[in-house]
């Protein structure tokens, strides 16, 4: 039974922690909307996602209502688009009618994003993969809800590096292409390892063709929550800190779940899974920085961090798992510069470094994410930061992500505006010297030996 305490508790978490639901997102199948007339396959997936979605809005705010719980997104994430339109796409522009087909879809239900315009290509590209990986800076730039995804390396088959490569160079044509709004493009793109098929977190959602026909995905957010539980047991042993993070990120998880499964006995759509991750916002005490803080660092990047991330990653886990039967996605701390003040104010402050972030991505949940970087920064350099990254991946046998924005024309110390939830990001510098003969091979980094298990 649940008890006027934890009723009075939930609500000081919503009300003065910064506690929500980050988002509810609709996994959508488009494998029946394939076809090979280019024309009847958008009008396919017109119908389908408005005819599924139609509720997801109305359904979400009624919950929000009853509940009292803030539902800060509804999202959609569709069948990688490469896939679907492989029938009947024969040029980027072909793909680009689908990603126009996708955003007037999200206009029509009302939702803040739609995620799957993606290609899953680790271990090698079909020429349908290549046509929509060179459609993203144009269907991104002439589209305002659709997110794109790139999954290009995985623990059990390798690191495809024609795809880094190539991906480089394609994110640096988006940045050119949405020059005119802070190369904003680049934030609706993520270049991933091991990427999930039930995210739904955006920019990297997809539905992932193992899924069924529709599905319920719910991820939430508390790292106010956890931050104000840590400041009732500062000084306390690192035992006292675990269980703390642990209870804390159980009472977050139960919330998550109980909104997921509301929303899909409402929407009579299955339930699939509670992302336990922490995904902080840039309003002040939502943030992931606030935490290490609390834990005990000057700021984040200082010596301990990754430690700390660690221990705070994997107690979230810990609690999170007791408190749901399905948890997936990502599950951790996404610690993303531009969307967490305590990121940004360790970036201006110089204890926080592009290539301490990228140790901490070791031990968090996903990657190097919403980063601003100088518009000067070469394709090659953007592909060798995706290697990195990637190869962490692959080895840890987890998730890892790059979310890049080589912002055009602007350059280290400048701070680029960004808006809503993605805040504003300080632009950081990129080590310069020169990886493009690395980056110039072909063919694939192969996978490492402990992937081998059968």
């Amino acid at each position: 039974m649940i008890n006027i305490w934890e009723v009075n508790e939930t609500n000081k978490m919503v009300e003065q922690e910064n506690l929500d639901v980050r988002t509810i997102t609709i996994g959508i199948s488009l494998l029946d909307c394939i076809d090979a007339d280019l024309d009847r396959l958008n009008q396919k997936i017109y119908d389908r996602i408005t005819t599924v979605a139609k509720d997801l809005v109305k359904v979400g705010k009624e919950i929000e209502r009853d509940y009292c719980i803030p539902i800060v997104n509804k999202r959609i994430s569709v069948t990688p688009i490469a896939m679907v339109g492989s029938a009947a796409c024969k040029t980027p522009e072909d793909y680009v009618t689908i990603a126009k087909t996708l955003d007037a879809a999200a206009r029509t239900v009302g939702v803040n994003f739609i995620g799957g315009y993606s290609a899953l290509v680790s271990k090698g590209m079909t020429t349908c993969d290549e046509l929509l990986i060179r459609s993203i800076p144009e269907a991104l730039a002439s589209t305002e809800f659709v997110c794109s995804s790139v999954n290009v390396g995985s623990t059990k088959t390798g690191i495809n590096m024609d795809a880094v490569r190539l991906m480089g160079e394609v994110i640096k044509e988006t940045a050119e292409r949405t020059k005119d709004n802070d190369s904003m493009g680049c934030a609706k793109l993520v270049v991933f390892c091991n990427a999930p098929d039930d995210n739904p977190f955006m920019a990297g959602a997809f539905h992932g063709v193992t899924e069924a026909d529709a599905i319920i995905n719910v991820g939430v957010s508390g790292p106010g929550v956890v931050k104000t539980a840590l400041e009732q047991v500062r000084g306390e042993n690192f035992e006292v800190l675990c269980e703390t993070i642990k209870k804390t990120a159980f009472k977050i998880t139960r919330v998550g779940q109980l909104v997921a499964q509301e929303a899909s006995r409402r929407l009579g759509i299955p339930f699939g899974i509670i992302d336990l991750s922490l995904a902080p916002t840039p309003a002040i005490g939502d943030s992931v920085a606030g935490i290490l803080e609390e834990i005990g660092l000057e700021y984040a990047g200082a010596p301990g961090t990754t430690a700390a991330l660690a221990l705070l990653n994997d107690q979230v886990k810990k609690g999170g798992v007791m408190a749901s039967s399905y948890v997936g996605g990502l599950s951790g701390a996404f610690i993303p510069v531009s969307e967490d003040q305590g990121m940004i104010d360790a970036v201006q402050a110089g204890a926080l470094t592009l290539e301490k972030l990228e140790a901490m991505t070791c031990v968090c949940s996903v990657g190097l994410d919403m980063i601003a970087v100088p518009g000067k920064t070469s394709a090659a350099s953007l592909s060798g930061i995706i290697a990195d990254e990637m190869a962490i991946g692959m080895v840890n046998q987890k998730t890892t992500a790059v979310r890049l924005i080589p912002v055009a024309g602007k350059d280290v110390g400048d701070i680029v505006e960004f808006g809503g939830l993605l805040g504003y990001a300080p632009v950081m510098p990129v080590n310069e010297f020169s990886c493009e003969k690395f980056i110039s091979r072909t063919g694939r980094i192969p996978a490492p030996i402990h992937s081998f298990k059968n």
